[in-house]
């Protein structure tokens, strides 16, 4: 049921010696939730995506992982809590195929001798990545086909694929800045693949400057500014103009 916590910070600061990142945060994103995190540049939108990820470790506050609470000394702790980041660099390996690439970390290898030696099984995980996207109910290209050759959507999709299939049931997938530099169509692939996960569940948190992705997508936003979180509300209930003024600073939530 959506109304169960996949995901939850409670006041959480970062300082960087005197100079205030965050300042006692509060966030969190259900099952089959996506929340759009907003601000301006600076408002400390990367720095909680960091310390969600585990690649940083807040000054104070709590971190709760499906009402458990959980304290990331590093992304793999965060992973280990079925917590994966897709960052805007993506972290594909361009010379490897899209199958290689969802694969990446959990490569197979043949059976007898040559598996012993770390020959690749690619036949398999090739029809593993393609039942992967097929259970997302999302198009690339062939899983041969080199990444390097991809548009700007088809290698977004693969990144997300990825970090999903790492997931598992009940996890919670963070997006930097999903569609970034992409056009009209690559980025309706991305909105897609968001939707289709929301659906089967996924906790999902994305980092954007494209507000109508984030009005489009998300079920609630949530805007930063200068390190406070001054909105916090559903998206059918949001005003555009309103949610813009809380992103600026000309206003705050109750204004």
């Amino acid at each position: 049921m959506r109304n169960e916590r996949a995901f939850e910070l409670e006041s959480i600061t970062v300082h960087y010696g005197h100079a205030r990142a965050l300042e006692d945060v509060d966030l969190h994103v259900a099952e089959g939730e996506v929340v759009a995190l907003l601000g301006d540049n600076g408002a400390g939108k990367s720095t909680l995506l960091k310390v969600m990820s585990g690649a940083h470790r807040p000054t104070a506050g709590r971190i709760h992982a499906h009402g458990a609470e959980v304290d990331f000394r590093s992304p793999k702790d965060a992973a280990a809590a079925g917590v994966q980041m897709v960052y805007q660099d993506l972290a594909l390996v361009d010379a490897m195929d899209i199958a290689a690439n969802l694969s990446l970390g959990r490569e197979h290898v043949v059976k007898g001798p040559l598996g012993r030696l770390g020959v690749l099984d690619r036949r398999r995980m090739r029809k593993e990545s393609q039942a992967e996207l097929d259970a997302l109910g999302v198009r690339t290209a062939p899983m041969t086909r080199p990444v390097e050759l991809l548009s700007g959507g088809q290698r977004q999709v693969v990144a997300i694929a990825r970090a999903a299939a790492r997931l598992g049931e009940r996890g919670v997938l963070l997006l930097d800045e999903p569609t970034a530099a992409l056009g009209h169509e690559q980025t309706e692939l991305v909105e897609d693949l968001i939707r289709a996960l929301a659906v089967k569940g996924t906790a999902i948190v994305i980092v954007t400057h494209n507000l109508p992705l984030a009005m489009a997508v998300s079920d609630r936003v949530v805007v930063l500014n200068r390190g406070r979180k001054v909105g916090d509300i559903a998206t059918s209930l949001a005003d555009q103009d309103r949610v813009v003024s809380w992103i600026t600073g000309a206003a705050v939530q109750g204004d």
